[in-house]
């Protein structure tokens, strides 16, 4: 059985979005239950500025009171050298670097060029990769801008030639919007793999045009062993018409499973999770399986049923 990576979002990509802020005890709360769902990594907050981003403007005293689990690796967004000062300040397993790929969705989201990024970027990749903190970098739009169009793969691969030249640890390749396609995410991913086997690959993919589960699969079968997701499908792009959340965590690992993957991840733990996430936010979220039940959650054979087939 083939082992990949669940790494879960929602404390980051899913509560930044969210209209009602959600208390510093709650969120604490919420990181140590999944904690012990089995996850490969959990993106707990963002040291971006709280002016910025006003949801997440409890990081440290979040970060502090985890109750951590070793087997889990707590990564954090950081925009900048202050973001990873912050964030290095709470001991942090790994930092997490974002840009965009596509210049117009870099100057919406960042208000700067895609060059003077690389160089903020840069500075901090010098700061930290001497140190135990690790260093994965986000790419945004990679499989489309929605205001730019398509991005051409040889101008993703450069970006990540540019990272990798200066050591981080992985790369993320992020469906931002929702455009990204089964056959240009297996020529994608086909590609970085074979190209850049030293670092680790993540696939982050959102279902604004309901094909992240078959996006996973590609990916899947392109080599792709570790999955950005968030539960109850919270999340998605402020800067970004139209997207919507990201990929939902117990879906993905429903079909998985039935796959006969191996996630590591305690499905009915995350399940019960996910109900409690509609409360806590105030609307309903985006969960077929907690909707539907998982496939064999069978339903009582109605009484006039059995009295049929007692009568056969």
């Amino acid at each position: 059985m083939k082992k990949l990576f669940i790494q879960e979002v929602a404390p980051r990509d899913g509560f930044q979005n969210e209209a009602r802020f959600i208390d510093t005890e709650d969120k604490i709360a919420f990181v140590d239950q999944l904690s012990l769902c089995g996850y490969a990594k959990i993106e707990v907050t963002s040291f971006t500025s709280p002016r910025a981003i006003p949801a997440l403007k409890d990081a440290e005293a979040v970060m502090h009171r985890l109750h951590r689990n070793p087997d889990v690796v707590y990564t954090v967004l950081v925009p900048n050298m202050r973001g990873a000062e912050r964030a290095m300040s709470c001991g942090v397993d790994e930092i997490n670097l974002v840009m965009s790929v596509s210049e117009t969705h870099n100057l919406s989201n960042l208000r700067m060029s895609r060059e003077r990024s690389f160089e903020q970027l840069a500075a901090v990749i010098e700061e930290v990769r001497n140190t135990d903190t690790a260093i994965n970098v986000s790419l945004s739009t990679v499989f489309g801008c929605p205001m730019q169009g398509d991005i051409e793969q040889s101008d993703v691969l450069g970006w990540i030639d540019r990272f990798a030249q200066l050591g981080v640890n992985g790369v993320t390749l992020c469906d931002t919007t929702g455009m990204a396609y089964p056959t240009q995410v297996g020529s994608l991913f086909s590609t970085v793999i074979e190209r850049f086997s030293g670092l680790q690959i993540t696939a982050h993919f959102h279902n604004t045009r309901g094909m992240a589960l078959a996006n996973t699969v590609t990916a899947l079968q392109a080599g792709v062993e570790r999955f950005d997701s968030s539960l109850g499908g919270l999340g998605g792009c402020p800067y970004a018409p139209g997207a919507s959340g990201n990929v939902t965590t117990e879906d993905l690992v429903h079909m998985l499973e039935l796959m006969g993957y191996d996630t590591g991840v305690d499905l009915a733990a995350i399940l019960a999770i996910s109900r409690t996430l509609a409360p806590l936010i105030g609307h309903d979220v985006n969960s077929q399986t907690l909707a539907a039940g998982t496939r064999m959650s069978l339903h009582p054979v109605p009484e006039y049923v059995q009295q049929l087939q007692h009568s056969q």
